[in-house]
């Protein structure tokens, strides 16, 4: 049996696989997230950032969830720091670390664990050459986001650029477990015709939701890849210009989610994509005040782009 992760030094190119099972994932890939997660945390390559939660409530929609620094780890705010400070000399991504390395996700990309997590288990989908965050999203990319989700269920995302929140320029998709954010909650209501874009007119930002028909078996991404094509049609958006226009992707095993940003921040508050599956993180508390004032539908659409005037 191989090894969990490579070891220091290791080269991180392992013989590429069969087509067929190009983003064939271990049999144990959970079970090795975790043991890599406790190693990491034992040798302190993996550094969590501790932090509180409360609800915000939304009329006629589900609460947020906003998560902010403790207050008892003042430490972390430098991990925050560090998170969110951009060095265009800097790339942690090549190689990643090896301690914070899962597995290989086929021929062109590798499951790392995120350094500075807010959530538990959020995995990275990082690819093993360098391509710019803007760049259009690949055959390759769209198969290995689908067959982590196909396996094992939860919320894929991708930042597509600055502003759209992306916070490192290599090309990176993420991931985060079950039960922390979902799209169901914020999917059109009803009905949904699978691979046909639609929206929900009680978002107040232009979006397209597209139904998904399943994404295990080999033709996952090309699922994932037409109902991207579709959602970018609906919003007259182009799905493979280079570079990108800045826009946040969201999948779950059931929906996929296009969001057209115009700015990275509200104020001093940033928004990635999570913030468009109700979770969105501040640094303190007192950030967490202005947002509540605010409201989080009127700082999304904000930050995204005005919702076309037809039903």
């Amino acid at each position: 049996m191989t090894s969990d992760a490579p070891t220091a030094g290791a080269p991180l190119a392992p013989p590429v696989p069969a087509p067929e099972q190009a983003c064939d994932l271990p049999a144990d890939f959970l079970e090795r997230t975790d043991r890599t997660i406790a190693r990491a945390l034992e040798s302190g390559a993996l550094q969590p950032i501790r932090t509180e939660q409360a609800p915000i409530e939304c009329d006629d929609l589900p609460h947020f969830s906003v998560r902010w620094v403790s207050s008892l780890a003042l430490k972390d705010r430098a991990r925050v720091d560090t998170v969110t400070r951009r060095t265009p000399d800097f790339n942690p991504f090549l190689p990643p670390e090896a301690a914070l390395t899962v597995a290989a996700l086929g021929p062109e990309h590798l499951v790392v664990l995120n350094k500075f997590p807010v959530i538990e288990r959020h995995l990275l989908i990082v690819t093993r050459r360098f391509e710019d965050q803007s760049t259009p999203l690949s055959d390759a990319d769209f198969r290995a986001l689908a067959a982590l989700i196909a396996a094992a269920g939860g919320l894929g995302f991708y930042n597509g650029g600055r502003i759209a929140g992306a916070s490192q320029a290599h090309k990176h998709l993420q991931w985060i477990p079950p039960g922390t954010a979902d799209l169901a909650a914020f999917a059109p209501q009803g009905a949904a015709r699978h691979g046909t874009a639609t929206r929900n007119p009680a978002l107040p930002w232009s979006h397209a939701f597209v139904a998904l028909a399943g994404l295990a078996g080999n033709s996952g991404g090309q699922i994932l890849q037409a109902a991207f094509a579709a959602a970018c049609e609906a919003l007259s958006m182009p799905a493979q210009a280079d570079p990108m226009p800045a826009y946040n992707l969201l999948v779950s095993p059931q929906w996929l989610l296009v969001v057209p940003r115009t700015q990275e921040k509200w104020g001093n508050i940033s928004v990635n994509s999570l913030g468009y599956a109700g979770s969105l993180f501040v640094r303190d508390i007192e950030q967490i005040e202005t947002l509540r004032t605010a409201g989080p539908l009127a700082v999304l659409a904000a930050v995204g782009r005005p919702r076309p005037e037809r039903s």
